[in-house]
């Protein structure tokens, strides 16, 4: 080719060296990148606990430098870890448009990380360059989950069908992909809070550290995402359930219940409940003018801290309680001819981000329904900031056995009808 552009002239000539330069580069970047993949990758990622987060963060010992140092190791491990397990998911869905998106997202946030390898860490312009490149990474991701789901798993089961198998394996996979896009989220956000300007008190939260407030008070958190809840619920349905809000603390009853915690996170949580348990209670009541009330019971023990929501929606079966977690899965109704839904309704990938939000401190979330009732959801929190430590995946032979082993046929008996004929009994 660039052969006949020699003939052809000496400015094609030109553009063509030009060209061939540009490919070769981007050539020698990808297999620099691939090298780096394969070799963090052989790298675990290191948690921190909700106390070295906080003793970090804390008056003279966050030093920004030491942060530095910490994320251009962390962050590749991370990073890399997720990419090479990526590669495990079935080659049509890899080469989803979507799914490729998001691989070149991730691809420019390790390669952002990787200028820094070899700058000094005392240099102070370094660590402030490097603070604004962090700062771009998270704006960067931040389609990363509909980006997934919608445009990846929802393209892919449209084109090719549902396979239990496949259906596991991406379930499986994006759990994991999400809880590490929530870690390398936190490191993110913690040095940015606390490096990311001259001031490093957030004056809208002057008590938290970083994105963490030690002190949080739960049930201000649960009131504030109520009232948002309702507002959307008041807005939709002209109307709301109220809330009934307790509190227990084993500790001391004198004094309400707070913990080391984000409160985004557990506002996330909340509030995702709470919407799941208006709708179900207006969608069950319609017309009725009187709505049964949402309960929540927020309950600090030696060991846990417990906030359970309830609600009287009419629940859901047994058999559906686990499809709620599944990604893509939403008990609302499609939306109207115009396009418009439920306010209160998601895309289904709102349970499942919210037990991923409780596990990542070691926590969870669970639901516990009576049909035809109503629906308890509780979410469980660590009390204890040494215990509270980050839950992260890894990529390593038990990760690729998962997708690799052929899975065999079941090992008990898949539930059926009545026996077509049942004088087989009358041998026994």
């Amino acid at each position: 080719h660039s052969m006949s552009l020699n003939i052809s002239g000496s400015k094609k000539t030109g553009t063509s060296t030009c060209l061939l330069k540009i490919v070769r580069a981007l050539m020698s970047n990808a297999s620099s990148m691939r090298k780096h993949i394969d070799y963090y990758s052989r790298f675990s990622p290191s948690p921190l606990s909700m106390k070295q987060f906080l003793d970090f963060g804390s008056g003279e010992n966050a030093c920004e430098r030491t942060s530095f140092t910490f994320l251009r190791q962390e962050l590749p491990v991370r990073l890399a870890n997720i990419m090479k397990e990526i590669k495990l998911l079935p080659d049509h869905l890899l080469k989803t448009p979507s799914v490729r998106l998001v691989q070149s997202w991730y691809m420019q946030s390790l390669q952002d990380i990787m200028e820094f390898k070899e700058k000094d860490a005392d240099d102070e312009k370094v660590t402030y360059v490097f603070t604004d490149a962090v700062i771009k990474i998270p704006n960067r991701h931040n389609d990363v989950i509909p980006t997934m789901v919608q445009g990846g798993v929802v393209e892919y089961k449209e084109t090719y069908g549902t396979d239990p198998i496949v259906s596991q394996n991406v379930q499986y996979f994006l759990d994991r992909f999400y809880m590490n896009r929530i870690s390398i989220r936190m490191l993110l956000n913690q040095h940015t809070l606390l490096f990311g300007g001259k001031v490093r008190v957030n004056p809208a939260h002057p008590k938290q550290i970083g994105s963490i407030d030690p002190h949080c008070t739960v049930t201000e958190v649960v009131r504030d995402a109520y009232e948002n809840a309702r507002n959307l619920c008041d807005r939709y349905y002209m109307n709301s359930p109220e809330l009934v809000l307790e509190e227990f603390n084993v500790k001391d009853d004198r004094k309400p219940v707070t913990l080391g915690y984000v409160p985004s996170h557990l506002y996330h949580m909340v509030f995702e409940l709470f919407k799941n348990a208006m709708r179900a209670t207006m969608e069950l009541y319609e017309d009725s003018m009187d709505y049964p009330s949402v309960h929540v019971q927020v309950a600090l023990g030696s060991e846990d801290l417990t906030v359970k929501v309830s609600d009287r929606g009419g629940g859901v079966p047994l058999r559906k309680i686990e499809r709620l977690f599944t990604y893509t899965y939403s008990t609302a109704p499609p939306p109207s001819m115009d396009g418009q839904r439920s306010p209160l309704a998601g895309y289904g990938y709102g349970l499942p981000i919210s037990r991923l939000y409780a596990r990542y401190f070691q926590g969870d979330l669970k639901l516990y329904s009576l049909e035809g009732y109503g629906t308890d959801a509780v979410i469980y929190i660590r009390a204890l900031s040494t215990e509270s430590i980050e839950r992260l995946p890894v990529y390593n032979k038990s990760a690729w056995k998962h997708y690799k082993t052929m899975h065999e046929a079941e090992d008990w008996c898949i539930p059926s009808k009545e026996p077509k004929d049942m004088t087989t009994f009358r041998s026994f």
